[in-house]
């Protein structure tokens, strides 16, 4: 009884814990790009070649699943996909404020939805196209381009968001053939000379006050990798979504903390609706699942 219990407890401190690294690292992007003019390409090539090389001990471990594939041109695209998504959300951090940047993040899985629906064909119910709906608004209220603060730059999170959900449908489709270790070890092996021929036209060098929140950022960005993995291998998506979300809260707080970004009214309403929204669409999910078990 008490291990049923501890290890749904395990799982919930990990995802805190991956959402809290996840905020310093956008803690730390944000500062070698906004404050200390560090190009984004640049810090975006270090962070990902530093987190390749806190994995390489488990790549060689299972180098031999590089070579079971025969899907290689969708593993490069998925690679395009997502390093379209890292770069535009490190070249967001370099322009908005982190609150608005991690709140229209959250956009992303209606863009799997979208994408799911449009591209794999999959039956889009009219529950889910309501959610995608309600979350589309809850991001237009956020970016308010009525207002006359709208900056166009405002635009990258969503970028980033729906690039990355384009990453996780081909990642949907990778996995009917191929194994968990094989999409990986192809995404970070790929990952680093992707990011270095989009860095080669910034150069390659940061400026002094960046490289140790740099190298922090991709040390950071690998634990916090592997334990978002660990969290998935102890308990399923729908527990462990209320506790993802408090990464909006750690991300706010260091915003207002080193940078003195301080939210909106907008910014509280739009994520209440993407985030009810985004639930109401996990439900859905986890019910459907359930039915077509039963």
């Amino acid at each position: 009884m008490a291990q049923q219990f501890s290890t749904p407890l395990r799982a919930a401190g990990l995802m805190a814990t991956a959402g809290a690294c996840f905020a310093l690292v956008n803690a730390g992007l944000q500062a070698a790009t906004m404050l200390h003019g560090a190009a984004a390409p640049t810090v975006t090539f270090w962070q990902y070649l530093i987190a390749l090389l806190f994995y390489l001990p488990w790549i060689w471990r299972h180098r031999a699943a590089v070579l079971s594939t025969r899907q290689k041109l969708a593993h490069v695209l998925r690679v395009v996909l997502a390093v379209g998504g890292v770069q535009l959300w490190t070249l967001a951090l370099a322009h908005v404020p982190i609150w608005q940047a991690i709140a229209l993040i959250l956009l992303s899985p209606f863009f799997v939805t979208l994408g799911a629906g449009l591209v794999l064909r999959e039956e889009v119910t009219p529950h889910r196209w309501g959610a995608v709906v309600m979350g589309i608004i809850g991001g237009m209220v956020i970016l308010s381009p009525w207002s006359d603060q709208f900056r166009l730059a405002a635009l990258l999170p969503v970028g980033a968001a729906a690039l990355w959900a384009a990453s996780s449908v081909v990642t949907k489709r990778l996995t009917d053939q191929d194994s968990t270790e094989t999409v990986t070890i192809y995404l970070l092996l790929l990952l680093s000379p992707a990011n270095a021929a989009l860095a080669a036209g910034s150069g390659f060098a940061l400026p002094m006050g960046t490289i140790w929140l740099v190298i922090g950022a991709g040390l950071l960005t690998a634990l916090a990798q592997h334990t978002l993995v660990r969290a998935y291998t102890l308990a399923d998506a729908a527990f462990l979504q209320p506790f993802d979300h408090l990464k909006l809260l750690f991300n706010v707080g260091l915003g207002a903390v080193l940078f003195g970004f301080m939210p909106d009214g907008n910014m509280w309403l739009g994520t209440a609706l993407i985030l009810i929204a985004s639930a109401y669409l996990l439900r859905r999910e986890a019910t459907g699942r359930t039915a077509l078990a039963a």
